[in-house]
């Protein structure tokens, strides 16, 4: 089968040939139809987690896929042969991943797909969703809270936007004017352009009093202590890339903390069915080929790729 995998951390990934996978115990095999990249990818390609992610080569690369179940191992209850479904299929001490066409998961790591969406759409969702998902649960947002957004047009923070917006929480998303009726269409309440000055100036130029939830993505620790400015004492503030310092965070009467996903099979049937009635929206900003994906990877270590992008496979 074709995949696009690593031979050693830090080689480059290639198109290959490699051969199918079988499902063992608890375990579906997938034919998928498109595979949703994050920058999760990259860094695990680049050998970024180190010790912590054991892995076997060749490594295919890409955690989020979606498509047809072909075959079940023993024990799999969930799912019949015919099902559509999606979620994360990364296994990389098994050098299994998503950029390929056909891809074993654990009966607990998918769930049955939006009915009312295709399966480029369904792979766009999984890791990014799961994570705004729980965000949205761990920082209490609901009714009458402000939420401010930093790296908002990106996959998590649209989501983000929509979950926070749904429970009736007043958004304030970063976003460059060219983006800024997107996230409004979305559910932000305003946006603040990050590159017209500091984001805590013109944030608490119009709300003095602070906001309750800061939700930053692309934040270093010292930005991310400048942002903390913007929170209302007792509020809380939250990084995704470790940038937090929860005990300097606490001194300032602040709830704060360095994110860590947990993904669920529950947790993807919920999003799921978000999407089939209409309460979110997947942004797919560009569909290429599996051939294409180094050249995608490569992009997204820029940091310039703009909105999701999906392999077709």
């Amino acid at each position: 089968m074709r995949a696009v995998a690593v031979s050693a951390f830090g080689e480059q990934p290639q198109l290959m040939d490699l051969p199918q996978p079988e499902p063992g115990p608890g375990e579906v095999l997938v034919r998928l139809s498109a595979a949703g990249l994050n920058p999760v990818d990259w860094k695990l390609a680049d050998g970024m987690f180190g010790d912590a992610v054991p892995a076997v080569f060749p490594l295919v690369l890409g955690s989020d896929g979606a498509g047809e179940v072909l075959a079940i191992g023993s024990g799999v209850r969930r799912f019949t042969i015919g099902d559509a479904v999606f979620g994360q299929f990364q296994r990389p001490e098994q050098g299994g991943g998503s950029y390929c066409e056909l891809a074993v998961a654990d009966e607990d790591r998918i769930a049955h797909a939006a009915r009312s969406v295709t399966y480029a759409t369904s792979a766009a969702l999984p890791t990014a969703g799961m994570t705004a998902y729980n965000l949205v649960e761990e920082t209490r947002i609901a009714e009458g809270r402000t939420v401010l957004i930093v790296g908002a047009t990106g996959g998590v923070g649209t989501f983000i936007t929509q979950l926070a917006a749904g429970r009736g929480a007043e958004v304030i998303a970063t976003a460059r004017p060219a983006k800024a009726e997107l996230m409004r269409t979305l559910g932000a309440a305003e946006t603040v352009d990050h590159t017209a000055g500091p984001i805590a100036d013109q944030v608490l130029a119009h709300h003095p009093g602070g906001v309750d939830v800061l939700i930053d993505m692309t934040s270093g620790a010292a930005e991310f202590a400048e942002l903390t400015r913007t929170v209302r004492d007792g509020g809380t503030a939250v990084s995704l890339i470790g940038s937090a310092d929860a005990d300097e965070l606490t001194e300032h009467n602040l709830r704060g903390f360095n994110f860590v996903n947990r993904p669920s099979p529950q947790l993807l049937e919920i999003l799921a069915g978000h999407v089939d009635a209409g309460r979110l929206t997947v942004l797919v900003g560009r569909e290429v080929s599996l051939e294409e994906a180094p050249d995608a990877l490569a992009t997204s270590r820029t940091g310039r790729a703009q909105g999701k992008t999906v392999l077709a496979i």
